[in-house]
């Protein structure tokens, strides 16, 4: 079976995780190509590699600032990532809430040993 090519959607750029350093990054702020170089440590012609995959998949927008291309998050494709993942929130919500559980027992458990041999 092929494989769907990266610049299908948003599920296929996000896979690749220098891809996720660079949404991560351009989360916070409008940033340059240099700009990003710099905060990731990887070469620029593989971070403009990145960066044209993101755009094909409308991830991140980019404008011209003189002679510097500003990229910008685009956040509306991740949509369907989020809507995907949220359909696992809930078995994490019944973990969390076994675990709850058991760390109350524990530490009613704790509680009890530390009071034996005390006199009342």
């Amino acid at each position: 079976m092929a494989r769907a090519a990266t610049t299908t959607d948003a599920f296929n750029a996000v896979a690749e995780p220098r891809r996720r350093e660079i949404l991560d990054a351009l989360a916070g702020a409008e940033l340059s190509v240099n700009d990003l170089v710099e905060r990731l440590g990887v070469a620029q012609p593989v971070v403009s590699k990145h960066l044209r995959v993101l755009r094909e998949v409308g991830l991140v927008r980019v404008r011209e600032d003189g002679r510097q291309r500003i990229y910008a998050l685009e956040p509306g494709p991740l949509r369907a990532v989020y809507d995907w993942v949220r359909g696992y929130e809930r078995l994490w919500t019944e973990r969390f809430e076994l675990l709850d559980t058991v760390l109350e027992q524990l530490q009613a458990d704790t509680g009890d040993d530390e009071n034996e041999g005390e006199a009342p």
